[in-house]
């Protein structure tokens, strides 16, 4: 049995510059971590794993400094890894992203499964998984909460849906999205990190793709653009509305009607 996790290396901080031209995140040279949720999709596929006999592998697309997150996933007890990265593939959206990396994941082989955290704290769309799963063909779920019995042919799992929750049966190949707390993340073991520490990390480009044309990646490819992004004004004492409940009812109604909102 054959499984990869995709990962992804986010900014580990709240203060990222945003390119005034693309509107993309600047992630050169910033702070980052491993996107906490894809930490509950490794946590899943070790287990897997010990219990299969199964060969892990993580894949992440970004800029070359995005090796740290497969690097941190060896040291979980990931067998393999690979970075998915070329400039022709910066800026791209959630529909880019996700093709991209299916490409990617043609490239090292066809796994049996492919597990996805449920979305990115630098994003929050949730889209890429399940567009990952269109992209190669294959059935998906999103929102496990519980693995129930990997077979040889198919996984069972539990679903959290929107008013119950449900058990599906998916035959290999498939993908699947983990909800956070699925299973409690384990921490990087130190032995492994200096075991692993010279592993060979292959770079996949945009010349080793099956794809080849430049127009079905980053901006070029993606179908939406974001026209403005900026972070919050900071909250100060002048923001800030005190008085009784009868007076910050009158407060927020005279602002709904300003705003013109009634």
């Amino acid at each position: 049995m054959e499984i990869v996790v995709c990962v992804k290396q986010v900014p580990g901080t709240s203060e990222v510059e945003v390119d005034p031209v693309t509107g993309v995140l600047k992630r050169d040279g910033v702070d980052s971590k491993m996107n906490p949720y894809d930490l509950f999709a490794l946590e899943t596929a070790l287990r897997i794993k010990k219990e299969n006999n199964a060969t892990l592998k993580t894949i992440t697309m970004g800029p070359p400094q995005a090796k740290k997150v497969i690097s941190e996933s060896f040291s979980m007890g990931v067998d393999e890894g690979v970075i998915v990265s070329d400039r022709k593939f910066g800026g791209a959206d959630v529909l880019a992203t996700a093709y991209t990396l299916a490409q990617g994941i043609k490239k090292i082989g066809n796994p049996d499964l492919i597990i996805c955290g449920k979305q990115t704290t630098d994003g929050d769309t949730a889209q890429v998984g399940p567009e990952i799963a269109e992209y190669l063909n294959i059935p998906h779920v999103t929102n496990v909460t519980k693995i129930i019995e990997v077979g040889e042919k198919s996984i069972v799992v539990e679903t959290d849906l929107p008013t119950t929750l449900e058990v599906c049966e998916i035959s290999y190949p498939c993908l699947i999205t983990v909800e956070k707390d699925i299973f409690q993340p384990r921490l990087p073991s130190f032995k492994l990190k200096m075991a692993t520490k010279d592993k060979e990390i292959p770079m996949i480009t945009l010349k080793d793709m099956d794809d080849t044309d430049e127009k079905h990646y980053g901006l070029n490819g993606s179908a939406t653009q974001v026209i403005r992004i900026f972070p919050p004004e900071p909250n100060t004492d002048k923001d800030i509305v005190r008085g009784n409940s009868d007076e910050l009812t009158e407060t927020l109604f005279n602002k709904i009607v300003d705003l013109k909102i009634l």
